[in-house]
């Protein structure tokens, strides 16, 4: 199994910054432009969880949430046929859906990530996929319980000492199964925690 924590920086949805891919807050969550890399490493059976940007030591990073994987699509074009509710558009000023592609399969107007470079959009639009059972940490109970105890929580299931999200994960890290298990429990605590 290859299952994967990542940052995504700029994402902090406790502090207002929507998480745009993943697409966690869904009955049908999904991924399709972030990280091509793990995209194309992960599996059915393998599960993602993201971690909020940096902000600055005043506000902690934390654990945002995660998803088993339960299908791939070969890219966002089949992706866009069944699914085309993710479709890139904007709630106002605020980025929503995470298929870049038009139906033409050009690249949509309003994503400018690598505007000139068809080689790295066609990289980019691969390995769509599919969760199931996501987790989130929503309530603002629940972010701030998971400001608190992330760190110690992932520097516990790594091994790793740190009391910055920088020096236990980096940019991200491979988990294993036991891991994995571990951190959806930790999860599942906190959900639970902040309900009482």
């Amino acid at each position: 199994m290859s299952s994967y924590i990542f940052v995504s920086p700029g994402s902090d949805p406790g502090a207002g910054l929507a998480l745009v891919d993943p697409m966690l807050n869904s009955s049908k969550p999904s991924m399709g432009t972030c990280r091509p890399d793990l995209r194309r490493m992960v599996k059915p059976g393998d599960h993602i969880f993201v971690i909020s940007g940096s902000r600055g030591r005043s506000i902690p990073q934390y654990v945002i949430g995660g998803m088993q994987i339960d299908k791939k699509l070969d890219d966002q074009l089949e992706a866009l046929r069944s699914h085309p509710e993710n479709s890139l558009r904007f709630n106002g000023r605020q980025r929503a859906g995470n298929i870049i592609a038009l139906p033409d399969g050009t690249q949509h107007p309003h994503d400018d990530h690598d505007k000139r470079d068809r080689e790295k959009f066609e990289r980019r639009i691969k390995n769509y996929i599919l969760g199931k059972d996501p987790v989130v940490l929503e309530t603002p109970r629940e972010v701030e319980i998971g400001r608190d105890r992330s760190v110690g929580i992932l520097s516990n299931i790594f091994n790793i000492p740190g009391h910055r999200m920088q020096q236990v994960v980096g940019r991200g890290r491979k988990l294993m199964n036991a891991q994995v298990d571990q951190l959806l429990r930790a999860l599942d605590d906190i959900k639970r925690e902040a309900r009482s």
